[in-house]
């Protein structure tokens, strides 16, 4: 049985908690920021994404506050200059990040408050922040007010001029997650850390056509063994292998039950041998 959550029927405070801790984890935009009088102003938000590579466009929302209607201070920044930095957030500043979410006065710097230190940039105004590994500067192209009332979102769509590079987070010239140790935000005061074993790899060609689910033996789709992940895995296979693509020998698949069978499948996909599975669940 599920719960019905309708819009309108709950307070939006309340409706807000639902659709944070669903839509997670989040990355989050530590956005910097300069106002008209020269203050340096720092704030995340979590209502964030890339959402184009060519041009380069990362979009962020400033919502209006639930308890009074107002709007933040790096809405009235980039509706003013038309720029900012989106900083991004390692494990190594998260609680800096945090404290810097305290609504000071508009006349304070959270730099100061926060003890990060602001660089210059290079293509913007606004100043990036020296101890985050990635600062995207960008010009904003657009601001979109999304409603009137307290929780409504502005979003703001900014195009990327530049993009500043540790080379400490490189391997090559791709960036490694481990290295990054990046933060997501998720419901209430709940963060993620995707490092360690938080981080996984899962390839999947999106050119070449797979088995699928429908693809695969009624056995396999009906077990009561394998995981819809594990089952997943062998779908994602082009073909039913040959025992010659697999490090199985004939000796290895005679005398198995079927249970045996699917128990050994699921040891395999878990060392990452999804061809030898295949093999074994299908002869």
């Amino acid at each position: 049985m599920k719960r019905k959550i309708i819009p309108g029927q709950i307070p939006t405070k309340d409706l807000h908690q639902y659709i944070i801790g669903a839509v997670a984890p989040r990355p989050i935009a530590f956005v910097s920021t300069l106002d008209e009088n020269g203050v340096q102003n720092l704030a995340p938000y979590s209502f964030f994404n890339a959402f184009s590579s060519n041009p380069p466009i990362v979009v962020f929302s400033s919502n209006r506050r639930v308890s009074d209607n107002t709007t933040k201070d790096t809405l009235h920044n980039v509706r003013v200059s038309k720029e900012c930095v989106v900083n991004v957030v390692p494990y190594s500043i998260v609680r800096q990040m945090s404290l810097a979410s305290v609504e000071f006065p508009s006349d304070v710097s959270e730099f100061d408050k926060v003890g990060l230190t602001p660089e210059p940039s290079e293509t913007v105004s606004a100043p990036r922040v020296l101890e985050s590994p990635i600062n995207m500067e960008c010009k904003v192209k657009d601001i979109i007010e999304l409603g009137e009332h307290g929780g409504a979102g502005h979003l703001i769509i900014c195009e990327v001029t530049m993009i500043a590079v540790s080379e400490s987070v490189i391997n090559g010239d791709r960036l490694d997650p481990h290295k990054l140790d990046l933060m997501g935000r998720m419901g209430r005061n709940y963060y993620v850390r995707a490092s360690g074993d938080a981080v996984m790899e899962i390839y999947q060609s999106v050119t070449e056509i797979p088995l699928g689910f429908d693809g695969l033996p009624q056995t396999i789709r009906e077990s009561k063994i394998l995981t819809g992940n594990e089952i997943a895995a062998l779908a994602s296979l082009t073909k039913i292998p040959e025992l010659s693509e697999t490090s199985l020998t004939a000796d290895d698949v005679k005398d198995i039950s079927e249970s045996e069978k699917h128990e050994m499948a699921s040891r395999l996909i878990t060392e990452g041998k999804i061809k030898d599975a295949l093999y074994l669940l299908t002869n």
